[in-house]
């Protein structure tokens, strides 16, 4: 054997057996199934951006309030009236004075407009409202990839999908509906003063006052009782580090919350401004407890206890490491497959690979008799180097990926094709076979290069555009291409010269 015979073999040798090392199931190498095949849970949620920007204003009210405390400026009122932030002061000097005060700070975000008489109305320039709805998809993609991973999903996959949607596949998932309810969960912890000033009955029969709102408290029974609770927000959920389930005395379970360092502060500070006063904790707008405050609380902890089951208060728990959603979401798309109907999809699949492969291997053996079988051997490893690089790469198999598999078959025998048809008119003008092998694969190279190269640039335009299945699709097609290239025009090449080098060919079974 030559030398040029020889760095080939090894080349071909090499191939095979980190194709057989790939496939062998040893850690961290694997082909997963997906949704469409193992069964799961399917979803398209939609990001409601504009809720974000107006909770936005509303934490901007808290903070403006605060703000001119701290300064000293004296105001009759914050308010926020759909999507402008209004603020009235006692004189024009506290008009001045707050518009110094946002020309310093807030010039890049804030427009300032007077309104009226010692009035101004403060509204969000267009390229801050970009801002906020461009972060509230990352944070609830980041949000809802944290809970997923919490779950114990494996092998999700969570993308985004268009402007504002995200893409949720969660394959292998049994319990749906409580894995839609802990994604969809806002999640949005908030503290807030109980009114015991005021009656509550009177508030729900419309004397509600200025800074009041009616909330609902789930008792022991599983029915609602209402509070009228301070609209301020004392305090939210963000500085939260940990939450954990934990069991009191009655061995009922509640979740225990571990605040930052700032958050410790604040509920310390909290708790000794408020003691003997009822605060409620509250969580998507249901009060889940809203305990006496009996005394002072230091170091940054304090509980949930809201008559709850234990999946119940894991759940919570969940969400609340987990963060909360910056805005709300809604499920616009819900496709749940059954583990049975992946294992169909999966027989099936592979049905087809199979009867594909042997009708193929069958026509190339009885059209090109000799050189058939060497264009079966090429197509064998074909589909040993395509499983190998899906394993390799950790990739997914979908039920169209297996259709760019079975379409892979048909493109990796139509390279020989072409070459045993140029050698064939090779032959036929009288030329010796390894002249008219030379020659057929020099004038098929060309045709089969392009051929392939324009279906790659197709099957990239569809991984990089696509989503899900067709992506699926797309990786298993550009893989199958890569190693037809390799088997058809190398490997099947090297076979021929190999068997020409031993002894002289006067006739080739083509």
């Amino acid at each position: 054997m030559d030398k040029s015979l020889q760095w080939k073999a090894g080349v071909i040798l090499f191939s095979i057996l980190v194709a057989v090392y790939l496939l062998y199931p040893v850690q961290g190498h694997k082909v997963n199934l997906g949704l469409d095949l193992q069964g799961g849970m399917h979803l398209i949620l939609g990001v409601e951006t504009e809720k974000a920007v107006d909770s936005e204003l509303d934490r901007m009210v808290d903070e403006f309030q605060d703000l001119l405390d701290d300064k000293g400026i004296d105001y009759i009122l914050v308010d926020k009236v759909d999507d402008v932030l209004e603020i009235e002061t006692l004189d024009r000097q506290g008009i001045t004075n707050i518009k110094e005060l946002i020309e310093r700070s807030y010039a890049s975000v804030l427009n300032v407009e007077e309104s009226g008489e010692n009035r101004i109305a403060l509204t969000l320039k267009p390229q801050e409202i970009e801002r906020i709805k461009r972060s509230a998809i990352d944070q609830s993609l980041e949000t809802i990839r944290n809970r997923v991973d919490e779950f114990g999903v494996s092998e999700p996959t969570i993308q985004r999908e268009g402007r504002d949607r995200i893409l949720i596949q969660l394959p292998g998932l049994k319990d749906t509906g409580r894995a839609k309810a802990l994604i969809g969960k806002t999640a949005r912890l908030e503290f807030k003063l109980v009114d015991e000033e005021n009656d509550v009955d009177r508030a729900l029969q419309g004397d509600m006052p200025m800074d009041d709102e009616i909330l609902y408290e789930k008792n022991a029974t599983g029915n609602k009782t209402p509070l009228l609770l301070k609209k301020r927000v004392l305090m939210t959920g963000d500085t939260i580090t940990d939450a954990r389930v934990n069991y009191d005395r009655f061995n009922t379970p509640y979740v225990s919350l571990t605040f930052d360092r700032r958050g410790a502060k604040l509920f310390d500070k909290l708790t000794a401004k408020y003691v003997k006063k009822r605060m409620a904790i509250i969580l998507d707008d249901t009060v889940y407890s809203a305990p006496t405050i009996r005394e002072r609380i230091s170091g940054g902890r304090a509980q949930i206890s809201g008559r709850f089951s234990l999946e119940e208060a894991k759940d919570l728990a969940i969400v609340l490491r987990a963060g909360a959603l910056p805005a709300p979401v809604t499920v616009q798309e819900e496709r749940t497959v059954g583990p049975s109907l992946g294992q169909d999809s999966i027989d099936k699949g592979f049905k087809s690979i199979l009867i594909g492969g042997i009708l193929v291997v069958i026509f190339m053996v009885v059209y090109y008799k000799m050189a058939g079988l060497v264009a079966d051997v090429a197509l064998v490893l074909n589909l040993l180097f395509i499983m190998a690089a899906l394993s390799g790469l950790n990739a997914t198999l979908t039920l169209p990926g297996i259709a760019g598999i079975i379409l892979t078959i048909g493109m990796a025998v139509d390279a020989n094709v072409i070459i045993f048809e140029r050698i064939r008119e090779e032959l036929r003008q009288g030329k010796t076979v390894l002249s008219s092998v030379e020659g057929g694969y020099a004038k098929a190279f060309s045709t089969i290069l392009d051929a392939n190269v324009t279906t790659l640039i197709a099957a990239f335009v569809l991984f990089q555009f696509g989503t899900g299945p067709v992506k699926g699709f797309a990786v298993t097609l550009c893989l199958g291409i890569l190693a037809s290239m390799f088997t058809a025009i190398f490997i099947t090449r090297f076979i021929f010269d190999f068997y020409m080098g031993r002894r002289e060919v006067q006739n080739l079974s083509i």
